[in-house]
């Protein structure tokens, strides 16, 4: 699959705010003691098992993304997502069955308008919290590569997924080059994804931009207790 213009939105936020949504067996990931909880839009485009086509309709699609960073008991570090949105009825269901993950139904909205991404979501999904967001985007100076240890490889170089089912967890891989990361300016004019997980955002959140990036997920594996 291929991520495009895609907007990492993070705030700080209280570890033992976060800490309490996870489910037993993961937790939480920290820069420095700080915890950081992810708003993510981009487009999906490409979407297809691994050596079969693209399906028209079904292979390019909006996703949302609300997530936090967590360790499981072997020392894997990875994210861990709290809703995931999207404008992709059979893509929603086939995530929630075979990976386990929090897929929701939404309507979606996305244009460019030159550097500008605009972008709107309204969660659809029956019997789940409503959660709507709508942004402006756009990236700002130079491409760049994250150094070791900092802050932004911290926030985007994760090469693992986690989801439950019932009491179980489970951990995929996910492949992908070092992201070409861009600073980014945006205009946040809605979001209530949060509400999700009754965690109130306070100040400006650090933002990156990634234009393009070819990601390959594997096979989730529960975890060993």
């Amino acid at each position: 699959m291929i991520w495009q213009r895609l907007c990492f939105m993070h705030w700080p936020v209280s570890a033992a705010e976060l800490h309490k949504y996870l489910p037993p067996g993961l937790t939480l990931d920290t820069y420095h003691g700080q915890a950081y909880l992810g708003v993510v839009p981009f487009l999906m485009s490409g979407v297809a098992p691994r050596g079969l086509p693209t399906v028209s309709g079904l292979s390019t699609f909006t996703e949302l993304n609300l997530r936090t960073y967590v360790i499981d008991a072997e020392g894997t570090a990875g994210v861990w997502f709290f809703s995931l949105d999207a404008a992709q009825p059979v893509a929603v269901r086939l995530a929630r069955l075979g990976f386990h993950l929090p897929y929701f139904d939404a309507k979606m909205w996305s244009a460019q308008r030159g550097e500008v991404t605009e972008y709107a979501s309204v969660r659809t999904h029956k019997g789940v919290t409503a959660g709507a967001f709508a942004a402006a985007y756009r990236p700002i100076g130079p491409k760049f590569e994250s150094q070791e240890g900092s802050l932004e490889a911290w926030l985007t170089e994760r090469y693992s997924l986690f989801s439950a089912a019932g009491d179980k967890i489970y951990k995929g891989p996910i492949w992908h080059r070092r992201w070409p990361l861009q600073r980014a300016e945006a205009e946040i004019r809605l979001n209530t994804l949060p509400d999700l997980i009754s965690v109130k955002l306070e100040g400006e959140p650090h933002l990156l931009y990634g234009e393009k990036q070819v990601v390959r997920a594997g096979l989730i594996e529960r975890v060993k207790s």
